[in-house]
């Protein structure tokens, strides 16, 4: 009889757990596999520029907030680890959008945790909302050819090495 309890038990985690990440992938509304939407946006201050400039790079574009855990966990890492091994190199570019967040708080943030990544606002969500619906910090490669060939949720540092090792191979 326990044992029939406790494989239920486990049985009913496994099948609460499967609806959490399932929900969390109904979240993603661009894909692996997809073509990067459209956008344009703000490089700096009063200079707008379109995603589709960037083809024939490849692409990391992380979304996050200032008020994030995880996210300002992820960054450091991400400013060690990708953006300072690959700044250089012309066939790679790094885009960092403050969801709901703009340059009175990107700058200040940017500027008291040495960060030397392009930090960008999306105030109204207007990028975000292109790719997701809830979730961050939320992190992306595309390859040259405009395809998202990565997409994570959240930052764990062997997922972590798993979006390097991607990013290395393209690179």
């Amino acid at each position: 009889m326990r044992l029939l309890i406790t494989l239920l038990f486990f049985g009913l985690s496994f099948q609460l757990s499967a609806q959490d990440n399932s929900s969390m992938d109904s979240t993603t509304l661009a894909k692996a596999g997809h073509t990067i939407p459209d956008f344009s946006f703000e490089i700096e201050k009063g200079k707008t520029v379109q995603i589709k400039d960037y083809r024939g790079k490849v692409l990391v574009i992380n979304f996050f907030a200032t008020w994030c855990g995880p996210c300002r966990t992820e960054l450091p890492v991400l400013h060690k680890q990708v953006w300072e091994k690959y700044k250089d190199n012309k066939d790679f570019a790094l885009f960092i959008f403050g969801r709901e967040e703009g340059w009175d708080k990107i700058d200040p943030f940017k500027s008291s945790n040495n960060f030397t990544f392009p930090m960008l606002p999306d105030e109204e969500r207007k990028i975000y909302s292109l790719f997701a619906t809830q979730f961050i910090p939320r992190t992306l490669i595309i390859d040259k050819d405009g395809k998202i060939v990565y997409h994570s949720i959240g930052y764990n540092p062997e997922e972590f090495k798993k979006f390097e090792e991607k990013l290395a191979s393209l690179l």
